[in-house]
């Protein structure tokens, strides 16, 4: 049988462990930001790369025999990979709540979206919590279901949490909490 008609389930199993798993309930909160460049790849993959790639896939299928021509083979290779991508953003897409920090309504307490600023020890941090899709930990953005997200969920300016780490338990005080646009 053609592997064309064979469904690659590593291929499936491979993506699945690049991206982050919603937690059980299924849904994707995320912020009008993040929504939107979920929305933003979907819409540049299936309107303009995909279309140029299977344009390149077509006209190197005219060129004869497939099985030593690159062009074919490595299109037919990204063609699966965005495909594969499609499926993964239609879901999050499709489980997306969007949350606007700006909406919230009790700001004085760490909810979803909220830019929270801790003490530790000498040093202050800042963390924003945003979806799982929009987590960059490098620039003080954590997902709502990482473990530090979790502590400071329902605290409130002043509060003390203590947060697990690989190092120890750690003592943070929050000293300041506030709802902002994110980009």
């Amino acid at each position: 049988m053609s592997k064309a008609f064979v469904r690659d389930d590593a291929d499936e199993q491979e993506d699945d462990n690049l991206t982050p798993a919603l937690p059980a309930g299924g849904k994707n909160y995320t912020t009008p930001a993040g929504y939107a460049r979920l929305q933003a790849e979907f819409n540049h993959l299936v309107r303009i790369e995909r279309p140029q790639v299977v344009n390149v896939v077509s006209w190197a299928a005219g060129n004869g025999d497939r099985s030593e021509n690159g062009d074919y083979i490595y299109g037919k290779k990204r063609l699966r990979e965005i495909d594969r991508r499609l499926r993964f953003l239609t879901k999050r897409i499709e489980q997306a709540v969007v949350v606007d920090p700006l909406q919230q309504d009790n700001v004085e307490q760490v909810f979803f979206g909220a830019t929270v600023t801790v003490l530790d020890g000498d040093s202050e941090f800042t963390y924003s919590i945003v979806g799982i899709d929009e987590a960059e930990p490098g620039r003080g953005r954590i997902s709502w279901v990482s473990p530090l997200a979790r502590t400071l969920l329902k605290a409130r300016e002043g509060d003390s949490v203590r947060v697990p780490t690989p190092g120890g338990v750690r003592e943070l005080e929050i000293i300041g909490v506030e709802y902002v646009a994110l980009d």
